[in-house]
């Protein structure tokens, strides 16, 4: 009796495995800020099963970053998703499946649904002493140096507003004799003004990003003069100004009566005169 009870209980066990579906993420425990995350999913589920992959930032609250649908094809082939993390600060993280209904329950115990990855930032690494303005009638200066490099060399990638512009590809670095530090030096032809971003990494990952911001030269304005109105000849005279005269005194001519009489008398001084004689 005992035997036929233990081989009941063996056969529920096996019939609850098989019913069972089995799912499981896989993410790279660590990768350096910049890099993009890259998960891959594996499930048996059947054709049409959702669920959603999220990806959030575990500290000492978990707050979500970004959320990406998945959904079980045909053939169960491997499926990926990618989340950038550029600008991300260094930190732990975890990528978790969410379902959207009770397929969870029909998961097998050896499932893996979560996984934790540390995202690591070396972006202090850097250290840019060329100014983060220039003119776009030089070449775009990239100078600096990363801790610790030593002569190992770096790599760089320019990126601008129309797309790539230089490498990627590794420059030399001199070793600094007090801190150890790789010293770097590169000019990169550049068009046309505007943002470049600049890419660092070497051979554990990427390191960081840096922008430049490249300037047009400024416009020359060239100073106008005022128009010069040139003097119209004048076809009058101009008008004078004719003082007023003083008033004339006018002369009365004497009365008849007096001309008469002083002749007159003229005439009998003149006769007493004669008689006199």
């Amino acid at each position: 009796m005992k035997k036929i009870l233990l081989f009941a209980i063996g056969a529920m066990l096996l019939v609850g495995t098989a019913s069972a579906y089995g799912l499981y993420i896989a993410c790279p425990s660590s990768i350096q800020v910049g890099d993009a995350l890259k998960c891959s999913v594996d499930s048996n589920l059947p054709a049409g099963t959702s669920f959603d992959l999220k990806f959030y930032r575990s500290e000492y609250t978990a707050t979500e970053i970004k959320s990406e649908s998945v959904v079980i094809q045909d053939d169960h082939a491997t499926q990926y998703v990618l989340y950038d993390t550029a600008g991300l600060p260094g930190g732990q993280y975890k990528v978790e499946v969410q379902f959207n209904g009770p397929e969870e329950d029909k998961l097998s115990s050896d499932s893996v649904t979560s996984q934790l990855v540390t995202i690591a930032d070396r972006s202090g690494e850097i250290t840019i002493t060329s100014p983060a303005t220039q003119p776009l009638a030089g070449a775009l200066r990239i100078e600096g140096s990363i801790a610790k490099k030593g002569n190992a060399g770096v790599q760089i990638a320019v990126r601008g507003p129309d797309g790539p512009v230089f490498g990627p590809q590794y420059i030399g670095t001199t070793s600094n004799m007090q801190n150890g530090a790789g010293v770097f030096t590169q000019l990169v032809a550049v068009s046309g003004p505007g943002d470049y971003d600049v890419s660092f990494s070497d051979a554990n990952g990427f390191i960081g990003t840096v922008s430049f911001l490249v300037t047009a030269p400024a416009a020359t304005v060239t100073a106008t003069a005022p128009p010069v109105t040139a003097a119209t000849p004048r076809t009058t005279r101009p008008t004078q100004t004719v003082p007023t005269p003083w008033p004339t005194t006018t002369k009365s001519p004497l009365p008849p009566l007096t001309v008469f009489g002083a002749l007159g008398l003229a005439g009998i001084i003149a006769l007493r005169r004669s008689r006199r004689g």
